[in-house]
């Protein structure tokens, strides 16, 4: 695999992929909220999952003749799991951030689940953010993903 890519999954199909050795990516996704009782819920292409289990997936693969995108490993940023103090303000700001580790405990991409402490979420403080519902930047070294607007 000498043409490995990351990006985010849209339905079914990978979306916005970037080579995996890049210093940076940025990935604008638009993922509204509704409350319907009581409860926050998550909608968007982007969005995986039930209600109650919505989730974003990141996505590796590797990128072949054609352009044709093979999947080899993924991993669910939980949006259900984010701790109700830090995702209130959040919607209120338009924005959420998260620190991620990208690196498995055997050493190789991380998949499935993400939990903390692989995941820290907070609201951001940068008022120069881009704009977007919410926006994902992987950050120097492959070791860490930002989920920075929304």
């Amino acid at each position: 695999m000498g043409n490995v890519h990351v990006g985010v999954q849209v339905g079914r199909e990978p979306a916005e992929l970037v080579r995996a050795d890049a210093a940076e990516a940025h990935w604008d996704l638009d993922i509204g909220v509704v409350e319907p009782e009581g409860q926050l819920d998550f909608r968007g292409p982007a969005v995986q999952g039930k209600r109650g289990e919505r989730f974003v997936y990141l996505i590796w693969g590797d990128v072949g003749p054609g352009n044709r995108f093979e999947m080899f490993r993924r991993a669910k940023l939980m949006l259900n799991r984010v701790d109700d103090a830090v995702m209130r303000p959040a919607v209120r700001a338009g924005r959420l951030s998260a620190r991620v580790d990208l690196t498995g405990a055997d050493g190789g991409l991380r998949c499935a689940r993400v939990d903390p402490p692989a995941i820290a979420w907070a609201v951001p403080r940068c008022e120069h953010c881009r704009c977007g519902f919410l926006t994902f930047s992987w950050c120097e070294g492959g070791e860490s993903v930002r989920v920075l607007d929304w």
